[in-house]
């Protein structure tokens, strides 16, 4: 039960139309859910408009109606029945509402957002962690997990619905936690999830073609992305990579104090240097301090600049932040590594994005110094960007010795038609013929590895840390972790070499 004023002035409404009640007793956006003297937000989704359910909302006892426009050819009766609240964007109130409805829990909290094309999920993981080193009590929201200090909660997306965010958020202040890091997908922040959060920092990892199924152009997914700095209070700081051309135009018009930079290229606040680079891990440069770490290739060497710069920009102390980034140990389903006693290593990573599968694929070549052949395992997503596909096959092939073409979540497109889509990106007959085609991805890794010999390294990309596989209405178990390692002879969750 929340008093009825609380919530108003966290929106302030354009116009309120009815009685007043004193107090609500639930909050949701979902007309199904509504409780006798609730408040129904009517929000207007991409493939539902909210505003179709008010009706059914009022008559399952909602008391307060927030919406952008009071129905026209609702019922008089119904009308009078509750307090109508008209708003600019219900989406965004949705975010505002959820918050002091939970007491804005993130004003209790540092909390840091991720945003970028790749490595939100290394960065908020590993941040989670240095807080942790660092003795703080310390919460997580990212697309493998969701964590309360030991805690852990499946996560469903990348970013919760601003419901459900500012529920766990409270549950974090509720245990204690002081710190929170966090992924901001370009969803989430297109669609006001994250409003009424109190940022403490962010970051800007890259940006590369992603998603543009549901923003439909580059400039709007740069935009999206952008917007999270453009709601950065002067209370909070960010941290951009340079190395990113988009980097210094994220934070163009931010309020946050200060802007820091980082890079492995070129001057930066927070200069990270790749000294030697080897499959057992890296050996890095800091500002010109040089720390050991169990993390491969330059992408990770990226991710790492990101939770050095933002440790010291969180106060810690820069010798404490590379003594914990030395202990600091890789997120599952991220260039994870497996090898079985013949020599044969398997990498498994998530890399879904052409960008993506190139920073792995050029890292593994780099450790690798040409001894050895890559085979790489990788599909694509139904129902989504099918612009990327023949991106992803393009790069695959030029970088790997050979390609097996699968499943990746086919969801309602045919398999077949969205490796024929990957398949029109290879305009090279040589290129064309290092491509196999196996559309049952079980049976695609085990070739992978069966082809594989002494000295070769299988990279199987697409799912990572994912555990199962949606085909047409049915989500399968199917983790490429167990997929792998049962095909290298290995003990599902033993001898993976970290």
């Amino acid at each position: 039960m929340r008093k009825l004023t609380t919530l108003l002035d966290a929106i302030r409404p354009q116009a309120l139309e009815g009685p007043r009640p004193e107090s609500v007793s639930a909050l949701t956006d979902d007309s199904r859910a509504v409780e006798a003297g609730g408040m129904f937000v009517a929000v207007r989704g991409t493939a539902v408009d909210g505003h179709r359910y008010i009706v059914g909302a009022i008559e399952r006892g909602a008391s307060v109606v927030v919406c952008e426009e009071i129905p026209a050819d609702i019922d008089e009766c119904l009308r009078q029945k509750v307090l109508w609240v008209v708003v600019g964007n219900t989406a965004r109130a949705l975010g505002l509402l959820a918050s002091r409805w939970w007491g804005d829990p993130s004003r209790a909290l540092t909390l840091v957002g991720v945003t970028g094309t790749n490595g939100k999920t290394t960065i908020a993981t590993l941040l989670y962690r240095l807080a942790g080193a660092m003795g703080e009590k310390a919460g997580l929201l990212s697309t493998v997990e969701n964590r309360i200090g030991d805690e852990r909660i499946a996560a469903t997306h990348t970013t919760p619905g601003p419901l459900e965010l500012q529920a766990l958020l409270a549950r974090m202040v509720e245990a204690g936690c002081s710190f929170c890091a966090m992924e901001v997908s370009s969803h989430a922040a297109a669609q006001h999830r994250i409003a009424g959060l109190d940022f403490s920092g962010g970051i800007f990892t890259n940006l590369t073609r992603d998603h543009l199924d549901y923003h439909r152009t580059f400039k709007a997914y740069l935009e999206a992305k952008k917007s999270f700095f453009d709601m950065l209070s002067n209370r909070a700081w960010a941290l951009t990579n340079l190395d990113d051309a988009n980097g210094p135009v994220m934070v163009q018009n931010t309020s946050a104090r200060p802007t820091a930079t980082y890079s492995l290229r070129t001057d930066a606040d927070f200069r990270v240097q790749v000294v030697e680079n080897c499959i057992e891990g890296m050996l890095l440069s800091f500002n010109g301090t040089e720390v050991e770490t169990m993390f491969v290739g330059r992408f990770n060497a990226s991710n790492l600049a990101a939770v050095y710069g933002a440790g010291v920009l969180l106060g810690y102390e820069p010798a404490e932040v590379l003594r914990a980034i030395s202990a600091l140990t890789p997120v599952a389903g991220r260039f994870q590594p497996f090898r079985s006693p013949e020599g044969i290593t398997a990498i498994v990573d998530y890399a879904h994005t052409p960008d993506a599968l190139e920073n792995v694929l050029t890292t593994v070549a780099e450790v690798m110094g040409g001894r050895g052949r890559i085979i790489t395992v990788c599909g694509c997503g139904g129902d989504r960007d099918k612009g990327k596909r023949p991106q992803m096959a393009a790069t695959a092939a030029h970088h790997s010795s050979l390609v097996i073409l699968t499943s990746d979540n086919p969801r309602s497109e045919d398999p077949r038609a969205i490796v024929e889509d990957m398949l029109a990106g290879l305009t090279d007959p040589c290129e064309r013929g290092k491509v196999l085609v196996n559309l049952d991805r079980r049976e695609a890794i085990r070739t992978a590895v069966a082809m594989a010999k002494p000295g070769d390294l299988v990279v199987v990309a697409g799912k990572g840390h994912e555990t199962s596989q949606i085909i047409g209405g049915e989500t399968r178990h199917f983790d490429d972790r167990e997929e792998v390692a049962e095909a290298l002879g290995l003990r599902p969750g033993g001898k993976e070499q970290h």
